[in-house]
């Protein structure tokens, strides 16, 4: 406490004995040496030279001055006095005349000719211009001849606080992780003081925080501003408005100050795992579905956003895992299932899933804090589709005799509803397949019978198409291949490929062969055995 009272009255009497200083011209009004006067023993020939020539010859000057100094944005009603020039050749007559000139001589600066005392005529301001350069001269006032060579000196204008910090970059943007650990660094700002950086303490910046505390702290010296909340949850909260202030005086009572605000962003880490918006969903889909078809959505939402908001899905148990996959949809980050395997309502009425989302990417600061992942039971109902008819075989073959009697029965086909409503089936021949109509079907049971002849021997094999239809619903049909074989019977003798003459002579012998014939056993189409009977001359 001492130390802040000594430095508050530092603070406030500096100025006064600045402008106390400033305003007296007695510390410049005395030489800093006395002028060099020749000895009596002077040669005669350095006494024949004027009094001008003994002037302008000196070794040293009569006189000569420091630096002067005027106090910035001084004004009232009188010109401000800056200082005096004098030479101790002036004894005090007004034999002696002062001539100023150099930078704003006889506009900023005017100098009494006689006096040698210099007034600023307008107010200064050090951050424009902070010295001038003027030369003084003394003259013989009849003669305007030089009693002095020219002399050099400055007017530096000494600052006062009269400029604020300036925050020439704001307003600031920053982002910082969330959930970063006490004294993480956010950014640093700065803040710029037109006063004089060397002269007391007008440039001398301390900054504090207005407006974000608790949240952040900032270093009163170099405007490093850090988090000061451990476990800032950008869930929660993102944004924060920070005000600023640098102060200058080095933050003492009566500095100006200046104000910035800084806008910190809380950014994303992966913190939170994914988290279904239910335990349970309900799905129906229809058994005739095709395959690859989404029938539902599930959707595991995350906190987080970006990349660390990303899961996968996957069935992990279930009766259906075989049947069902889920896939997950990039711009939604849902869960697509799909049906992978044909559905049969009257096989298997529903399934049971269960399924997992699993962030893709974790964050290993933040593993402590998992399991990154959640799981659902799905649950998906079949629901009954008005299928066509089932034939009880995918073929079939009949055999029939080619002497089968007309209207007789060749086979019979069967199909069947497979829906619950099991609707009546009607069957009917394709007669694209069946052109000449040699075959017909009974309508309710399915059997097939012989509209007209067969003939192996001109056709073996008939190939028709069946069609089954639902009575109830005529747009549920399906088809069957029939091939209907002809069996082979005897129904043709033999027949000599060629005739045959026999020849008799006459005195022919009783006994004697004219012509012979003999059985050639064969096989026919069917397998069976025929013996024919040839003749041989």
């Amino acid at each position: 406490m001492p130390e802040r009272l000594t430095e508050m009255l530092m603070d406030t009497w500096t100025p006064l004995i600045i402008l106390w200083i400033t305003v007296l011209p007695s510390i410049f009004m005395a030489p800093m040496n006395q002028s060099q006067v020749l000895p009596s023993g002077s040669s005669t020939g350095l006494k024949r030279l004027t009094e001008e020539q003994r002037v302008l010859n000196r070794s040293k000057r009569g006189w000569v001055w420091n630096q002067m100094f005027v106090l910035e944005e001084f004004s009232g009603p009188e010109p401000i006095l800056v200082g005096r020039l004098h030479t101790d050749l002036d004894p005090g007559s007004s034999k002696i005349k002062y001539i100023l000139s150099g930078d704003g001589a006889g506009t900023i600066f005017v100098i009494n000719d006689k006096t040698g005392d210099i007034h600023a005529m307008k107010r200064l301001d050090r951050e424009e211009k902070a010295e001038y350069t003027l030369t003084a001269q003394a003259v013989d006032r009849d003669t305007n001849k030089p009693l002095e060579p020219p002399s050099e000196f400055i007017i530096k204008v000494q600052d006062i606080n009269d400029n604020a910090p300036e925050f020439v970059d704001g307003p600031y943007h920053a982002t910082v992780p969330e959930m970063s650990v006490v004294g993480t660094f956010v950014t640093k700002v700065t803040a710029t003081d037109a006063d004089d950086p060397v002269y007391g303490n007008s440039a001398k910046l301390v900054y504090s925080i207005l407006e974000g505390q608790p949240y952040f702290s900032i270093e009163p010296h170099t405007a490093i501003i850090k988090t000061a909340l451990p476990n800032m949850d950008r869930e929660a909260k993102e944004e924060y408005f920070v005000v600023i202030q640098a102060k200058d005086m080095g933050g003492h009572m009566g500095g100006l100050s200046g104000t910035t605000t800084v806008t910190i962003t809380l950014t994303d880490v992966n913190d939170n795992p994914p988290k279904f918006a239910q335990s349970m969903y309900h799905f129906s889909v229809m058994e005739d579905v095709a395959l690859g078809e989404p029938i539902g959505r599930v959707k595991a939402n995350d906190l987080d956003i970006g990349e660390n908001a990303k899961s996968s899905y996957d069935i992990i148990e279930g009766d259906g895992m075989d049947i069902f996959e889920i896939t997950t949809d990039a711009q939604t980050q849902d869960g697509i299932i799909r049906v992978r395997k044909p559905l049969d309502f009257e096989t298997k009425k529903s399934y049971t899933l269960k399924v997992e989302a699993a962030n893709i990417h974790i964050d290993p600061r933040f593993i402590s804090g998992g399991p990154f992942k959640d799981t659902a039971t799905v649950k998906i109902v079949v629901e009954d589709a008005d299928e066509p008819p089932v034939f009880s075989s995918p073929t079939y073959l009949l055999e029939v005799h080619e002497n089968a009697a007309i209207n007789s029965v060749i086979g019979q086909v069967t199909a069947h509803d497979p829906d619950v409503s099991s609707s009546p089936i009607r069957f009917s021949i394709d007669r694209h397949t069946d052109l000449e109509r040699q075959f017909n079907i009974n309508a309710e049971d399915g059997k097939i019978t012989l509209a007209t002849p067969l003939d192996r021997e001109t056709n073996m094999w008939h190939n028709i198409t069946i069609v089954a239809t639902e009575t109830r619903n005529h747009s549920q049909v399906s088809r069957v291949p029939v091939a209907i074989k002809v069996l082979d019977v005897n129904d043709n003798a033999p027949e000599f490929a060629s005739e045959h003459e026999a020849f008799l002579c006459e005195n022919g012998k009783p006994g004697q062969i004219i012509l012979s014939a003999f059985w050639q056993s064969t096989v026919d189409s069917a397998g069976r055995s025929k013996k024919y009977t040839y003749c041989q001359s």
